[in-house]
């Protein structure tokens, strides 16, 4: 056959075919002329092309679908600026090991080193925060390096891989019998290691023998989809539960294993503490926080992470469900595993978790005005349901509700990871909201969280995705506000943390959703649910309290 009759593919429609054979049911973009080709291809291929109006919102969503499905995300992007503005979105996914593929255009390869438009050192850029960066050098290697690109998101723990492609390799044409187009679950095999089974074994007899245990379960543990076999194990071993992160919600509240608020004092009085899926990062005190006389045990996707920045006294690298099944398993077949024992160190922690609350009591209950946040997310908490994905963007304002919202579900639990990135909250709605139809959204805003990407409120309105968002409003940066008045005083506490009056309620109604103010504390249940039965997407401004701080921003290091 004359080469001239072959059936030719382009490039554009390469990288949808791959996008198709990994399951890739939307991309997130904002358009550019280096990169409309893909979206030629997408339409042949049935993937939805979402449209946002920043690039940073589509390169969250991208890591915020990956989150809510399990599937990796794809955001699309044109070269220069349009790459340059999805940084932050691939480093935040980073950071949170979320899998995702971001390509971005590039100027021609002819034009290589001549000045073309919006040519930039793309993947010299992005290999510092991604776990796979490269050049697409030839159309017929385009699906072939979209599939390769996946599988390095799987490599260890999860996270972000990125590809640029050059103009005239995504617009060119090949025969198709010359382009590589693997086919869907031919190319990657399973990641889920089981671990050491001698490290299994010495686990279990480690949590027979114990008699202060306590395990913390990290966002691993939602990423792995290990919620079943860690409820297992903490309830057949009678062992205390602490959740961070996405693995939040993998006990629901109420249940006697479910623990939030004693942690400090558990890791301070056990005998041996499991870290499931969280690394000894800030957040752990990076494993200071953890009582030098206990043996602590660490499982994680990433052979790195294991004992860095402390000692552990056994490591296992695999999937945390895998090795939490084999550990119940093998702890089960001994005659005593140790439950009954172990009941009063529960009751202990049961007892420090009722003084925590006790403590905060007093805001959760105000009635004062400005409202107190406590009270705010003690509403947001008791309005949750079984079906509501909740969704934390903000400083001070989140960092309240993480003491006090309780997701009553696995996998309802959003935030930015340990990035601790302003500006998700917006683009992890879109994302959660089009992966999971039948869910309930629930976003709380810090005020400054929110003006970084609420201009894609609009989007959510375009798409007709309503969800309930509140802002807690205070016209302030009050997470910073709080480190400047500690080191500065009280003269210089308002040096560039300082916001207008916004009324965001305002906003949300021009953009075509539903808005309402609040004032006084009574009003905001009924506001609640008025957004909910709106049908739209919304916004309740709340005005907080501005001179209240959380316990978590008053206690960071780096104001000391």
């Amino acid at each position: 056959m004359p080469e001239d009759s072959e059936e030719l593919i382009s490039g554009g429609h390469l990288v949808a075919k791959a996008l198709r054979a990994e399951g890739v049911e939307r991309i997130y973009t904002l358009c550019g002329g280096h990169i409309i080709d893909i979206y030629d291809g997408c339409v042949d291929e049935g993937i939805e092309v979402v449209d946002v109006r920043h690039e940073q919102v589509a390169a969250h969503a991208a890591d915020g679908y990956a989150r809510i499905t399990g599937r990796p995300g794809c955001a699309v992007v044109t070269a220069g600026p349009g790459t340059t503005d999805a940084v932050t979105g691939v480093a935040n996914a980073f950071r949170a090991e979320s899998p995702m593929l971001l390509i971005g255009g590039q100027g021609a390869h002819s034009q290589h080193k001549m000045g073309s438009l919006q040519d930039l050192p793309h993947v010299e850029m992005m290999a510092p925060v991604s776990k796979f960066a490269a050049t697409v050098p030839d159309t017929a290697r385009v699906a072939d390096m979209v599939s390769m690109a996946f599988r390095e998101c799987y490599h260890g723990a999860p996270g972000p891989s990125f590809l640029e492609i050059p103009r005239d390799v995504l617009d060119a044409k090949v025969p198709v019998a010359k382009a590589r187009v693997p086919e869907a679950g031919q190319y990657r095999a399973s990641t889920r290691t089981a671990g050491d089974p001698a490290a299994v074994e010495r686990l279990a007899d480690l949590l027979v023998h114990a008699d202060k245990p306590a395990i913390l379960l990290g966002s691993q543990v939602w990423t792995t989809r290990a919620t079943d076999d860690a409820v297992e194990l903490v309830r057949t071993l009678n062992v205390p539960a602490y959740m961070n992160g996405a693995g939040r919600g993998t006990l629901p509240p109420g249940d006697p294993h479910h623990f939030q608020l004693s942690r400090r004092y558990a890791f301070s009085n056990a005998d041996l503490i499991v870290i499931v899926g969280t690394p000894f990062d800030f957040r752990m005190g990076y494993g200071k926080r953890l009582s030098p006389d206990a043996t602590v045990v660490q499982i994680d996707l990433d052979y790195r992470t294991v004992g860095k920045n402390r000692d552990v006294d056994l490591g296992i690298v695999g999937d945390a469900g895998l090795i939490l099944k084999a550990v119940t398993e093998a702890a089960s077949g001994r005659v005593d595993g140790g439950a009954v024992r172990r009941k009063a160190w529960l009751e202990e922690l049961r007892a420090a978790e009722r003084t925590a609350i006790e403590k905060r009591l007093p805001g959760l209950k105000s009635d004062a005005s400005p409202i107190h946040p406590y009270r705010l997310v003690g509403e947001i908490n008791d309005f949750l349901t079984e079906d509501s994905i909740y969704i934390g963007d903000g400083g001070d304002i989140v960092t309240f509700s993480g003491q006090v919202v309780q997701p009553k579900s696995p996998g309802h639990w959003m935030d930015p990871g340990p990035l601790g990135t302003l500006g998700v909250g917006v683009p992890f709605v879109l994302a959660a909201k089009q992966a999971r139809p039948d869910k309930e959204v629930v976003a709380l805003f810090g005020d400054g969280a929110f003006s970084l990407t609420g201009w894609d409120f609009e989007t959510l309105v375009r798409y007709n995705l309503p969800f309930v968002g509140i802002v807690g409003n205070n016209s302030s940066m009050n997470q910073i506000r709080y480190g400047q008045k500690a080191k500065y005083g009280h003269e210089r506490e308002r040096v560039g943390n300082t916001l207008g009056d916004v009324h965001y309620d305002k906003f949300a109604q021009m953009l075509g959703g539903y808005g309402e103010e609040v004032r006084d504390p009574a009003d905001i249940a009924p506001a609640l649910r008025r957004a909910r039965e709106s049908g739209l997407p919304s916004l309740i401004n709340v005005w907080v309290d501005p001179d209240a701080y959380a316990p978590g921003t008053m206690n960071q290091t780096m104001y000391k």
